[in-house]
């Protein structure tokens, strides 16, 4: 074995560019693998892991401490089926001011008392700062768009003490908007009591309904005040989180699948590559096993290196890649969840190691059998076979014979290029996909974008007190539409109305002015014309079984009004229904616009208008329109994804056209002493990538197609909605031609270089042995 190291340790040296190239593609691939396969990993069952990291509650239960004591509710945490509990723990609401400039939480929130973020139910997660351990001090829940900046400020409780920010933590069953320590909850006048639960079998609503009413039972009649099941905050909260899972889990197979081929393609090549190294020990006496092991050692140095700094790499890229991913309304749902398993890490350390020996093995077992002399003769003869033939046939071509030779190049290693056909295929096929879905959430992101500029709420809370508007209703709409840059104005009122005869709560949004519509597109129907008629989200439609058509009977109060649905509209929200002012005041008259929503003129400056209208009347809050950081997320980590898998693509051509170069520096040698130029050889390489680039993308492009007819539809039902088809109908000619020429662009910037390497190769160089 001494003799075998020495022989595999001196064929790294002497190999370097080999021993780089392998090092590369493997550091790369592996980078890549272990990121995809994090990817499949968080995609899967999101919502599930990061349940069960924190130890949800099954059950969030709140208790009327009037009627039962914090003891007796210890007592039934003891009952059969209760896995876990946490508390009793004293709950407060407290009504925060409705100023989205100076909270991020408008009205009532839930103030929980609770001693410690951990604990056997619901483990908290501290994002920054630490926990409240005293009077004066609150932790926040992160869900609800606190941010580190917010550390430090005051939360001045109406008619009760000033709180001071003390800590951000996450809390994914959204037990409470915020926690103190249990000695300050008495100044905020409790007026519930929480208890989180854990069941053996929760499996269903059924079997919580059952566990649930197990733990309440000998309790006083109407001491549950409510309970709050983890099933329904499940479909509620991961609606958002499954929409990324299927595009996230496409990315993450195709990096799997490309990384296995540019490694197996890379390593099995260099094996073929050296059989004259082959025929060489064995004339100096290896045994065909020793030979085996010395190509099996050579193959596995820099491919193990590479693998162990590639998982390193992928481990350091992946958090704050994924942070960047699943940033969002929903991103609370994967942190703490996401990152990279054990299992990722030692699948990458064993299993690309394993593949490059697999890969290594086959060709090494085949020279395993050669005799010294065929050995020698297979790796310093040039090759006939299929290439020259087909060779031939393209001389009498009037092609340019530097083309002509480069087309004919690619037959004369088969299986080699093959492999590099099919990672080029693949690297097509995401970037088909990528813009295909990057143009669809491109439009979905601006679609309504020019509906509106400004929204104007109609009320305004400074340092804890309203203040209200100086005019009217009517009077602010038209004063808004007199100032200055203003085009339409929308104003919009809502309701919390019920179907009749059920307990199902409805958002009824009445709209008045210019643009009723607002920033809603529609899918289905047309948009309401008179009284008692709406249009419904997709989200609403699909969980209630209603069509465009059909008639809802909707009671506020002791009011009741039959309507017609008359238009679907793209909305994953699961309760909002639409209508015209006439059908708002009918169900709900004492109801006034809370905002109104400003179209500008083309050109004119939403801040400067903001400013404007503020001035105008101090009781209002005008805040200009922020982007849709759900497309933004999807579009720049497709982009991210779609560059990383190009490059790993680039590099397997990049290795092909090595090792075509070392096979062919006979041939080049001879084809530059009958007057062949530099830029003729470079040419020549090229052209034999560029064949398969052209190839990769004629099979590429419709597997893309495919792949994005497959995950789009199934991003679209994970939140309830429907897409309009302007915006699934993406592939037009000129797209088709951009992705025609990826292939050709992968394989021609992987070939460029090693191509002009082989192009400085003089004569002498090439020749000197013969």
């Amino acid at each position: 074995m001494r003799a075998v190291w020495r022989a595999a340790r001196a064929a790294v040296r002497r190999r370097r560019l080999q021993t780089l190239v392998i090092a590369l593609v493997t550091l790369t691939s592996t980078g890549a693998m272990v990121v995809a396969l994090g990817l499949v990993d968080a995609a899967s069952a999101p919502f599930d892991k990061a349940f069960a990291a924190q130890r949800g509650p099954h059950v969030v239960a709140a208790f009327d401490p009037a009627k039962v004591s914090d003891a007796q509710l210890a007592q039934t945490t003891r009952r059969p089926g209760v896995e876990a509990a946490a508390g009793p723990f004293a709950q407060a609401t407290i009504d925060l001011p409705r100023d989205p400039a100076e909270y991020p939480v408008n009205g009532a929130i839930t103030v929980v008392g609770r001693p410690g973020p951990g604990g056997p139910v619901d483990r908290l997660d501290l994002w920054a700062g630490r926990w409240a351990t005293g009077p004066g001090e609150i932790v926040v829940n992160r869900y609800a768009d606190w941010g580190p900046g917010d550390l430090g400020r005051r939360v001045q409780v109406p008619s009760g003490p000033a709180l001071t920010i003390v800590g951000l933590a996450f809390d994914l069953s959204r037990t409470a908007d915020a926690w103190v320590a249990p000695e300050q909850m008495a100044a905020l006048h409790p007026t519930t009591t929480q208890l989180l639960l854990r069941f053996a079998d929760a499996s269903s609503e059924s079997r919580i309904d059952a566990n649930l009413a197990s733990v309440t039972d000998g309790l006083p009649k109407d001491a549950l005040a409510s309970s709050q099941s983890y099933l329904t905050l499940k479909q509620a909260i991961s609606s958002s989180a499954r929409a990324y899972a299927p595009y996230l889990m496409a990315f993450g197979i195709l990096g799997i699948v490309v990384a296995v081929l540019i490694v197996a393609n890379v390593v099995g090549g260099a094996v073929v590559s050296g059989l004259r190294h082959i025929g060489i020990l064995k004339a100096v006496g290896f045994t065909p096993g020793q030979v085996v092991a010395v190509y099996l050692t050579m193959i596995s140095v820099p491919a193990f290196a590479g693998c162990v700094l590639g998982t390193v790499l992928g481990n350091v890229l992946a958090r704050p890649f994924f942070e960047f991913v699943f940033t969002g309304p929903e991103a609370g749902v994967f942190h703490g969840s996401v990152g990279i398993p054990t299992w990722v890490n030692a699948l990458a350390l064993l299993g690309m190691p394993g593949v490059c020996v697999l890969a290594a093995l086959a060709p090494a077992v085949r020279a395993h059998r050669l005799s010294a002399a065929r050995a020698i003769s297979a790796g310093s003869a040039p090759r006939a076979g299929r290439a020259l033939g087909i060779q031939r046939g393209l001389a009498g071509s009037r092609l340019p014979r530097s083309v002509s030779l480069g087309l004919g190049l690619p037959f004369a290693r088969p299986g080699r290029s093959g492999l590099t056909l099919a990672a080029v295929v693949l690297g097509v096929t995401t970037v088909t996909f990528a813009t295909g879905l990057a143009t669809t959430m491109t439009r979905f992101g601006e679609a309504g974008r020019d509906a509106y500029q400004v929204t104007v709420y109609a009320t305004k809370y400074q340092r804890g007190e309203e203040i209200k508007p100086v005019h009217s209703d009517l009077e602010l709409q038209s004063l808004l539409g007199s100032l200055p840059g203003a085009s339409e104005v929308t104003a919009r009122a809502d309701a919390d109305v019920r179907i009749a005869g059920t307990t199902q709560k409805v958002t009824f949004e009445g709209r008045r002015g210019d643009r009723p519509q607002l920033d809603n597109v529609l899918t289905e129907g047309r948009w309401m014309h008179r009284t008692g008629e709406v249009v419904a989200g997709s989200g609403f439609l699909r969980g209630q079984g209603l069509e465009v058509g059909d008639h809802i009977e909707l009671a506020k109060g002791d009011r009741r009004e039959e309507v017609t649905v008359v238009g679907e509209f793209m909305e994953s929200a699961g309760d909002l229904i639409a209508t015209d002012w006439s059908t708002m005041t009918a169900l709900a008259p004492q109801e006034q616009p809370i905002a109104y929503h400003v179209k500008l003129s083309e050109g004119a400056d939403p801040a400067a208008y903001a400013t404007a209208a503020a001035a105008a009347d101090p009781g209002i809050n005008p805040t200009p329109r922020g982007p849709n950081t759900i497309a933004q997320t999807i579009i720049g980590s497709a982009t991210v994804l779609t560059l990383m898998l190009a490059v790993v693509s680039s590099l397997g051509v990049f290795n092909t056209v090595v090792l075509n170069t070392r096979d062919r520096r006979r041939d080049l040698g001879m084809l530059k002493s009958i007057g062949m130029t530099p830029r003729q050889v470079t040419a020549m390489m090229v052209t034999s990538m560029a064949v398969l680039g052209a190839v990769g993308s004629l099979l590429g492009i419709p597997l893309g197609i495919a792949g994005y007819h497959l995950v789009v539809p199934r991003m679209a039902d994970a939140v309830s909605t429907s897409l309009p088809p302007y915006m699934t109908d993406v592939w037009q000619a000129p797209v088709l031609v951009g992705m025609a020429l990826a292939g050709v662009a992968i394989a021609v910037l992987g070939a460029y270089i090693p191509a002009r390497g082989a192009a400085r190769l003089t004569i002498a160089e090439v020749l000197h042995s013969e």
